[in-house]
């Protein structure tokens, strides 16, 4: 994984693609008892790829972002279902937006990952994640908010090792999602980042049905 990530971006022809060239930089580590996690929903076709390619079982993880008020699309942080809430501070005071707001706006979507949640896992436990390496995998890095919740979230859980993985990343996104993740990889961290869909040719939403059915083929191991 000490592999350097290139400085220009690879033209993705869509996830599946993605995931198989991302198995391939993390095929040759030395893993203790992987499992592969897929941020939701994105992220579940890549980290399909990659469970398959290891062997490892593949699981769901499921970060929200916290929208400013009027601006959904604009994210000043991020929450997990059962994780602590992480704020971009900077944001939140650029938008002017109260701690009342931010508590009522992360109180309804940690609601909304509880529900996914069970949408995902049709009653199946989740992967027992202590003392084993746990691989995290999204189709691309662009700010690192829902991807630090997340990690934050998983930490708890006790894994030997937390790794995030990720076929493109914006490289200051990377540089601090280093901070929060015993390693970061990226097959390429390109200086002209600028969103996550412009390195695919189909970028097409990740629908629900989509990752159950993932979930329900990979779910073991060694498909």
């Amino acid at each position: 994984m000490s592999r350097r990530a290139a400085a220009t971006g690879r033209i993705y022809a869509d996830r599946g693609e993605a995931g198989r060239v991302l198995a391939e930089a993390l095929r040759d580590a030395d893993w203790v008892e992987p499992v592969v996690l897929g941020l939701a929903r994105g992220g579940v076709p890549v980290a399909a790829e990659v469970a398959a390619a290891l062997g490892a079982p593949l699981g769901v993880a499921v970060a929200r972002k916290i929208g400013a008020p009027g601006r959904p699309e604009f994210g000043v942080g991020a929450v997990t279902a059962h994780g602590p809430v992480v704020v971009d501070e900077y944001s939140v005071r650029m938008v002017g937006m109260t701690h009342d707001e931010l508590d009522q706006a992360g109180d309804a979507q940690r609601e909304e990952a509880l529900r996914r949640l069970g949408v995902y896992q049709r009653g199946r436990d989740p992967e027992r994640l202590e003392g084993r390496d746990v691989i995290v995998v999204d189709d691309g890095l662009a700010t690192g908010v829902t991807a630090t919740a997340a990690l934050r979230a998983l930490r708890r859980e006790g894994p030997r090792r937390l790794v995030f993985a990720a076929p493109v990343c914006a490289p200051p996104a990377a540089a601090a999602l280093r901070a929060e993740a015993d390693a970061v990889v990226c097959v390429s961290e390109p200086p002209q980042f600028q969103a996550v869909g412009q390195w695919y040719r189909n970028f097409s939403q990740t629908g629900d049905d989509e990752v159950v059915t993932l979930l329900d083929r990979y779910a073991g191991g060694d498909p």
